[in-house]
C-alpha cells in the first residue's frame, strides 16, 4: 500500500533553516509528481511546492526564493529545503501524491518558527 512518511520538522528561530524529508513506498516513485502542503492552525491546507516526474518545480508565491523542493528517485524520497523561515511558516507540513484517482497523504511533521 502507499505510504508516505515525513520527517525533519522541529522548532527553529526566524531566519533559520530546516530540511523536510518524505520517504515514499508502495508505488513506482519515479513516475509520479510529488507535493508538499502545509496547514496552519485554523487555516485550510495549502499547496507549498510540487515537483514533477521530470523534476520541474512550482512554488506558492509565499515561499518562492526561500524553499526548494527536490527528489531522489534512487531513495524514493522527496525533500523540502526551507530557508529564511518566518513565523508565518509555522504549520504541519504534509507530503502528498495523487495516483489511481486517489490522493495520499503522510502523517505530517510540525514546523514551528519562533520570532
Amino acid at each position: 500500500q502507499v505510504q508516505l512518511v515525513e520527517s525533519g520538522g522541529g522548532l527553529v528561530q526566524a531566519g533559520g533553516s530546516l530540511r523536510l524529508s518524505c520517504a515514499a513506498s508502495g508505488f513506482t516513485f519515479r513516475f509520479y509528481a510529488m507535493s508538499w502542503y502545509r496547514q496552519a492552525p485554523g487555516k485550510q491546507r495549502e499547496l507549498v511546492a510540487t515537483i514533477s516526474m521530470g523534476a520541474s518545480t512550482n512554488y506558492a508565491d509565499s515561499v518562492k526564493g526561500r524553499f526548494t523542493i527536490s527528489r531522489d528517485n534512487a531513495k524514493n524520497t522527496v525533500y523540502l529545503q526551507m530557508n529564511s523561515l518566518k513565523p508565518v511558516d509555522t504549520a504541519v507540513y504534509y507530503c502528498s501524491v495523487a495516483l489511481g484517482g486517489n490522493v495520499y497523504w503522510g502523517q505530517g511533521t510540525q514546523v514551528t518558527v519562533s520570532s
